[in-house]
């Protein structure tokens, strides 16, 4: 559990989603190095997500940084076979609308990736499979910045298609992000 305060599966987005302001805003090369040196200032923009005192930026931002971008596997590095990662498998199926959204289907869910870190990754959300990969005990830490950005705001939307914002896990942890995925693929 990422703090006592985080409760619902929109609470555990914020966190993780406040980590990741703290790495940008300090240059800290991973979330366990922000959580160590800047917890304070992450429970603040957490609370203050929370609350809706403060927004996070539109995705366009982040689809900007992925255009230039080098063409390089977010997951290994490779510079070889590499190909458009969907972040959020595009045959997700929350809804009708799925098939449709932009989200999903578009720009702002894809990174590049090479084929074999695409094909391992398959139909499984981006936590579930850095679980596999990482060798950290702490993997949610060690996302690249980019693509956890990325992640944490399209599927806070398919949650929010799903109704499942608010719901509330017995076990918070980050792993509960990917169940939409997992319960409507």
């Amino acid at each position: 559990m990422p703090d006592r305060e985080v409760k619902t599966v929109r609470d555990i987005i914020y966190f993780q989603y406040a980590k990741t302001i703290a790495r940008a805003a300090f240059g800290y090369a991973d979330g366990k190095i922000a959580k160590k040196e800047a917890y304070g200032f992450i429970k603040t923009k957490f609370k203050e997500l929370r609350d809706g005192k403060i927004k996070w930026s539109d995705i366009l931002r982040e689809d900007i940084k992925f255009a230039e971008s080098d063409k390089k596997c977010i997951f290994c590095g490779s510079e070889e076979n590499i190909t458009k990662e969907h972040i959020i498998p595009k045959t997700l199926k929350v809804n009708e609308r799925c098939p449709a959204c932009d989200h999903i289907q578009g720009i702002h869910n894809i990174v590049w990736s090479c084929k074999s870190c695409n094909s391992a990754k398959g139909q499984k959300g981006l936590y579930t499979y850095y679980s596999k990969i990482c060798a950290q005990k702490s993997f949610k830490d060690y996302l690249p910045l980019l693509l956890e950005q990325k992640y944490l705001k399209i599927i806070y939307l398919c949650h929010q298609c799903a109704g499942t914002l608010d719901s509330a896990p017995q076990n918070p942890d980050v792993l509960e992000i990917d169940k939409v995925i997992e319960d409507n693929i």
